[in-house]
C-alpha cells in the first residue's frame, strides 16, 4: 500500500494475539496528588498552579487529584480487577530529586515507587515507566527550561538515578513523553507552564532539545545499564492520522507536510538520521520571507545527528483521533506569523458524522490508526510499537455509562489487531487512562478519560468501574473484542454509534 493511503481494514481480526500487552497509562501529576508530601521538590505545574490558579479552567490542582500516592495499592487492585497485563505509570522527577538536581535524592520518593513496582510485580503486571511526562522540576524551568541545553544534561543525570534504583525490576522505560504537544503548549500556545509563548521559535528549540535529552537518557542506559538489566528504552510521540480532503496535488501534499511536521520532526532523526527534508525546507523558506538571517529550525550538527540516530528499542504512539487535511488560498494568512501553524501551511477539519468526544477534536475514528500504524510499518523499517496512549473523553453526565468510550476503546484495539495481522510490529495497548485525573489546563471536572470514576468530592478519592472498565475486562479475559457484549449495570443509555 502507499505509505499515505488511508486504508480500511478488512482483516476482522478480534482475537487477542498471545503474548500482546493489554494494560492501561496514568501520568505522575495528573494522579498522584501529595504534591509536597514526603519530602517531593516543587514541579513548574506545582508552582504556577499555586500562584496562577486561573491557568486551569475549573481552578483545580494536582495537589491530591486522584491521590495516588497514598491510594496505589487500590489503583493496583484495579488494574488486577481488569486482569491487566501491564501498567504505564511516570515517575514525578521531583519526587526522586527535589531540586531536579542530584544534590539531594529522596528516599521516601525511591521508596513509593519501589512499592508501587514491587505491588505490580507481584500480581504479574509489567510496568511501563515514563520517565517524563512535563512536570519539570521549577529550579530548571526558571533557567529557561527545555530552551536551556544543560536541562538534558540534568535529565541525563536524573535518568541515572532512575535507572540505578529501579532498573532491575523495570524492564521497559519511555524517556519523554509528547515532546511535540509538551513543547507547542508552552512554547507555541502558551497555555502550560512556565506560560512562555514562543511561536515557531521557541517550540522547534524545545524541541531539538527534547530529542537530545532522550537520547541522552539512551546512551546512559546503553553503556552503563543494558548489559547487567537487559532492558529497553523508547520515548511516546503523539501522532494523529491525516485523510487527504480530496486527491488534488496540494492536498496530498498536505498530507505528506502533516507527516513530516508531526510525526518526522521526532521519527526521523531517531530512524533515519536528520530532520525530513520536508520539515526543514518549508521553515527555511518561510524563515526567509519573514526576514530571519537563518532558519528558525536549528539544523542538527552532524555530532548531533549520529547521537540521536538509532535511539529507541521500540516507540510508544499516543492517537486519539483523525483529520481531513487540505491546502488552498484560504490558508494563507490563517495563522499568526510566525508559528508552527503558518509553517506547515495546511488547513484540517472532521468529519461531522463521527462520534465526538466531551473534548471537540477528539471524534472516533478507529480506520486512522490502522492507517497510522501501517504508515509506520512501511516508512520506518516496522519499528516494535506500542500504542502507549488511546482514550476517548467522556462528560460528566454521561460518567459510569460511558457507551461512548467503551465503543471507542473496541473498536481502537481492532484497527491496531487488524494492523498488526497486516504486519505492524505492535506489542501492547495502552488505555488512556486507568483513573480519572487532573487533565492540565482543563482541570478535573471537565474531561473523564478514566476507565474508573474519582469522586473528587469525596474525600477518599472512591474509584468506581464505569461501563467500558466492565468491557476491557470482558477483553482481557476472554482474549476477544466482543462488540456484543454488553454489560449494563447502570441502565439504560440513549447514545447510538452510527
Amino acid at each position: 500500500m502507499s505509505a499515505i493511503t488511508q486504508v480500511n481494514s478488512n482483516v476482522g481480526v478480534n482475537k487477542i494475539p498471545e503474548n500482546f500487552l493489554l494494560g492501561a497509562a496514568t501520568s505522575a501529576y495528573q494522579i498522584e496528588g501529595g504534591w509536597n508530601a514526603d519530602g517531593k521538590g516543587e514541579s513548574v505545574w506545582d508552582h504556577y498552579l499555586h500562584k496562577q490558579p486561573d491557568i486551569v479552567q475549573d481552578i483545580t490542582n494536582g495537589d491530591i487529584a486522584a491521590d495516588s500516592y497514598h491510594l496505589y495499592e487500590r489503583d493496583v487492585e484495579i488494574l488486577k480487577e481488569l486482569g491487566a497485563k501491564a501498567y504505564r505509570f511516570s515517575i514525578s522527577w521531583t519526587r526522586i530529586l527535589p531540586d531536579g538536581t542530584t544534590n539531594f535524592i529522596n528516599p521516601h520518593g525511591i521508596a513509593y515507587y519501589s512499592r508501587l513496582i514491587d505491588l505490580l510485580l507481584a500480581n504479574n503486571i509489567l510496568p511501563l515507566v515514563t520517565l517524563y511526562h512535563w512536570d519539570l522540576p521549577i529550579t530548571f524551568s526558571n533557567n529557561g527550561g527545555w530552551l536551556n541545553e544543560t536541562t538534558t544534561d540534568r535529565f541525563g543525570e536524573y535518568a541515572r538515578i532512575v535507572f540505578n534504583a529501579f532498573g532491575d525490576k523495570v524492564k521497559n522505560w519511555i524517556t519523554v513523553n509528547e515532546p511535540s504537544i509538551h513543547c507547542s503548549f508552552i512554547y507555541e500556545y502558551g497555555i502550560h507552564p512556565p506560560l512562555k509563548k514562543s511561536p515557531g521559535v521557541g517550540f522547534y528549540e524545545c524541541g531539538r532539545n527534547l530529542l537530545l535529552a532522550h537520547a541522552k537518557a539512551y546512551h546512559i542506559y546503553d553503556i552503563e545499564f543494558r548489559k547487567i538489566q537487559g532492558g529497553k528504552v523508547g520515548l511516546s510521540l503523539d501522532a494523529e492520522w491525516p485523510i487527504a480532503a480530496s486527491d488534488s496535488k496540494d492536498d496530498l501534499e498536505a498530507v505528506k507536510d502533516y507527516l513530516a511536521f508531526n510525526v518526522g520532526q521526532y521519527m526521523d532523526p531517531i530512524f533515519k538520521g536528520d530532520y525530513p527534508e520536508r520539515l526543514v525546507n518549508r521553515i527555511a523558506a518561510a524563515s526567509r520571507r519573514q526576514c530571519y538571517t537563518t532558519s528558525r529550525l536549528q539544523a542538527l550538527t552532524a555530532k548531533e545527528k549520529a547521537y540521536i540516530n538509532g535511539t529507541a528499542d521500540f516507540v510508544g504512539i499516543n492517537h486519539y483521533y483523525s483529520l481531513y487535511v487540505y491546502r488552498n488560498a484560504s490558508v494563507r494568512g490563517m495563522y499568526e506569523t510566525p508559528s508552527f501553524l503558518d509553517d506547515t501551511g495546511l488547513g484540517t477539519f472532521q468529519d461531522p458524522s463521527w462520534p465526538q468526544s466531551a473534548f471537540t477534536r477528539m471524534r472516533e475514528y478507529a480506520p486512522g490508526l490502522y492507517s497510522l500504524l501501517m504508515y509506520l510499518k512501511d516508512t520506518y523499517h516496522n519499528p516494535v510499537v506500542y500504542i502507549t496512549e488511546n482514550g476517548f473523553p467522556t462528560t460528566p453526565a454521561e460518567d459510569l455509562n460511558d457507551e461512548k468510550k467503551a465503543h471507542y476503546l473496541r473498536a481502537y484495539l481492532k484497527a491496531v489487531l487488524d494492523a498488526k495481522a497486516n504486519g505492524s510490529n505492535c506489542q501492547g495497548y495502552f488505555f488512556w487512562s486507568l483513573v480519572d485525573g487532573l487533565e492540565w489546563a482543563s482541570g478535573l471536572q471537565k474531561y473523564r478519560f478514566g476507565l474508573y470514576q474519582v469522586d473528587f468530592i469525596d474525600p477518599s478519592r472512591k474509584r468506581t468501574a464505569r461501563k467500558s472498565a466492565l468491557v476491557y475486562k470482558e477483553i482481557i479475559r476472554s482474549g476477544t473484542i466482543d462488540f456484543g457484549y454488553n454489560p449494563n449495570p447502570y441502565g439504560d443509555t440513549c447514545f447510538i454509534n452510527t
